[in-house]
């Protein structure tokens, strides 16, 4: 059985000539080859396919009919490999530098678009193509090269079989959220006034939600968890109705006050949001990537560790 990984297509090109042609020895002047090296690649060809491609008539070759089917493949291979030739010829001058990155779902949408802003801002124009879906699905797509990188709240996870490096960006506290009228209802003792309070939780694919829980059991509160939610989008949609407290990276505070009409009713530098940035680079060379670090570890990401209590 022939596999298509055997093809040699300097052998297919010899015989789309002598085809278009009808002889060898017209296409040897066209290919300014002997006669004997390119009816010696035919054969190989032929030997290859396991198939005859051409029966002679006098001085004159005819194709047979797998050599007609052979051909009208051969003119379609050739016809758009100087299609390519043309287009890169006539490329732009100055075209846009393409970005392809995946963005886990769990990843709120503000602090995926600070981090990301910034590659539009270089001197070489950037394309930015942004992919969102679970981590175990982007990290396939990294591994064959279908994005560039992954933006995830965790390193590789150990039971992913993919290789590729971890570039931490940085790590925050969290801030917690309301409704002004929910959060007069909870009173002004925080991270106490949390205890059978209405909340919203990250969901299990997040890392996040397991820090939290463990802070909050170390600190003896007990809310009364109303919604799970993996899209950290649609959690804050519930909590702009009021139907309990929600989280969010504290550098992104004000604009999640803004957006959703909460108030910041307590926060924490004992629970830390982390990011990663994953590539199957060790060292970073995209000038987009480099972009990226370089904003998180400047912006994004405080490494204080104090907590702060907030009045309502």
């Amino acid at each position: 059985m022939y596999y298509l990984e055997m093809m040699n297509y300097k052998h297919l090109h010899y015989f789309w000539m002598v085809a278009k042609a009808g002889s060898i020895a017209r296409a040897s002047e066209e290919l300014n080859l002997t006669p004997q090296t390119i009816s010696g690649q035919l054969s190989l060809l032929e030997e290859n396919l396991n198939e005859v491609l051409f029966t002679r008539v006098g001085r004159n070759l005819e194709l047979t009919e797998t050599g007609r089917l052979v051909l009208s493949y051969a003119e379609e291979i050739f016809s758009i490999g100087g299609e390519l030739e043309d287009m890169l010829q006539h490329l732009p001058e100055h075209r846009p530098l393409v970005f392809k990155v995946g963005v886990a779902d769990v990843v709120p949408k503000s602090i995926a678009y600070r981090l990301l802003a910034p590659a539009l801002e270089l001197d070489e124009p950037v394309r930015i193509i942004c992919r969102e879906g679970s981590v175990k699905s982007l990290l396939a797509e990294l591994a064959v090269h279908k994005i560039d990188l992954v933006i995830a709240d965790s390193p590789i996870p150990s039971m992913i079989n993919v290789s590729g490096f971890n570039h931490p960006l940085g790590d925050c506290g969290i801030t917690f959220f309301a409704t002004p009228g929910l959060a007069k209802k909870l009173g002004n003792d925080f991270p106490q006034n949390l205890n059978k309070a209405p909340l919203l939780l990250p969901g299990e694919t997040t890392v996040i939600r397991s820090r939290l829980l463990q802070w909050l059991d170390i600190q003896h509160i007990y809310p009364r968890i109303v919604g799970e939610f993996d899209d950290s989008a649609l959690m804050k949609a519930f909590g702009r109705s009021g139907t309990g407290v929600f989280i969010a990276p504290t550098p992104i505070e004000k604009e999640v006050q803004q957006q959703y009409g909460v108030i910041n009713i307590g926060q924490t530098n004992d629970v830390r949001e982390q990011l990663y940035a994953i590539s199957v680079e060790r060292k970073i060379s995209h000038p987009a990537v480099a972009a990226i670090t370089q904003t998180a570890r400047e912006w994004l990401f405080q490494n204080g560790r104090s907590k702060t209590k907030l009045k309502i």
